[in-house]
């Protein structure tokens, strides 16, 4: 390779250095950027010039405050514990015949309302109307054998004041007496018994209520242990409750039955309605636990039930601090 062409490939002085000035201009144009994203980023303040808040540069509608429930926050305060259970009837009355017997008529329906005393279920009284007339029919034939034992008693007195029967005869006489007094009043007692099973073919409600289940049918074969109303062996045929008379059954766990006394106040709201809520007070509580899950159990008879309170439906109670 001669000389001219070496010296074609060498790179001259001026061409080796770089230029200075691009470095700078990247500089520049960074911290600019920068200084634009800290002014644009930097929180803007009253005309005083202090710093906003984050509550300040919100939305005005979101930097409200919510309104407090007054009555929530009372809650949150008077309440010592609360718990859920079952509304129940305080008194649930069972109905069952008081011997074999046929329904001849009931006269009611799940879900009517009853008064105390009102008929509600005849049986079958045909039998017992029978023992009934033998019983008073056993008592009239009681009755002429004392008429006829005091008349033989009497005839036999004055055949001794007449000296011709013996003092034996008097005693036999009057020992006739009392014999056939005693049968009339073995008959008469036959007779209450006869009347008595009689009225017990008439069924009435023993309170004003609600009729909660109905469990036999009109022609159906009732004993104590009865086979109606399709739900297996029952002793009733009639369930019903006082509607007004109603209470919370909770199983209050162990660690807080210390939490709950007789007579403590509370405040019991229906899940079904939350919105409504009743004053209450611990009426009873078990004398034991059940091992078992480990609590205890306890009732809370609710004052002034209304209709919105439905048996078996689940409640909230809170147990609430004394004043």
């Amino acid at each position: 390779m001669d000389s001219q062409q070496l010296e074609k490939l060498r790179i001259r002085s001026e061409r080796k250095q770089r230029s200075r000035s691009a470095p700078w201009f990247i500089i520049l144009g960074v911290l600019a950027l920068t200084a634009a994203a800290v002014y644009f980023a930097w929180p803007r303040g009253e005309k005083d010039g202090t710093p906003a808040t984050a509550a300040q540069t919100a939305r005005p509608d979101s930097a409200a405050p919510a309104p407090t429930n007054p009555a929530a926050t009372r809650s949150a305060t008077d309440t010592l514990l609360t718990v859920s259970g079952y509304i129940v009837n305080r008194e649930r009355i069972e109905i069952s015949p008081r011997f074999l017997a046929v329904v001849k008529w009931i006269g009611v329906r799940k879900g009517d309302a009853v008064t105390n005393g009102q008929i509600v279920v005849l049986l079958d009284d045909a039998e017992h109307k029978a023992r009934l007339a033998e019983a008073q029919a056993q008592a009239t034939h009681a009755a002429v054998a004392v008429e006829k034992a005091k008349i033989d008693y009497a005839r036999v007195q004055k055949l001794i004041a007449e000296a011709i029967e013996t003092k034996q005869s008097e005693d036999d006489a009057r020992l006739r007496v009392e014999a056939a007094q005693a049968t009339l009043e073995q008959a008469q007692a036959a007779v209450l018994l006869a009347r008595t099973h009689l009225d017990w073919t008439i069924i009435r409600s023993p309170i004003s209520g609600v009729v909660l289940e109905k469990l036999v049918d009109q022609g159906e074969l009732v004993t104590p242990q009865s086979f109606g109303g399709g739900r297996g062996p029952s002793t009733a045929f009639l369930a019903v409750a006082d509607p007004t008379d109603l209470q919370v059954e909770i199983d209050l766990n162990e660690a807080d039955v210390a939490k709950a006394t007789l007579g403590q106040e509370c405040r019991v709201s229906p899940e079904a309605y939350p919105d409504k809520s009743y004053r209450g007070y611990v009426a009873e509580m078990a004398p034991e636990a059940n091992r078992q899950k480990g609590t205890l159990q306890v009732k809370v008879q609710i004052r002034d039930p209304d209709k919105f309170l439905t048996p078996e439906l689940t409640a909230k109670v809170e147990f609430l601090k004394s004043k």
